[in-house]
């Protein structure tokens, strides 16, 4: 069977949100699940 290609990205505002989540000592550890999952939608950075 042939693997599925994710084309699902999350936008820049909302990875900067997650990031904003992950760096939070307070935030809830489901908070903290659902923006580690959001960010690892984002594309790679490529080195410029």
């Amino acid at each position: 069977m042939a693997k599925k290609s994710n084309s699902e990205v999350t936008s820049k505002k909302a990875a900067s949100a997650a990031g904003r989540v992950l760096s939070n000592p307070k935030a809830s550890k489901d908070a903290k699940s659902a923006a580690g999952s959001a960010l690892t939608q984002r594309p790679s950075r490529g080195k410029k």
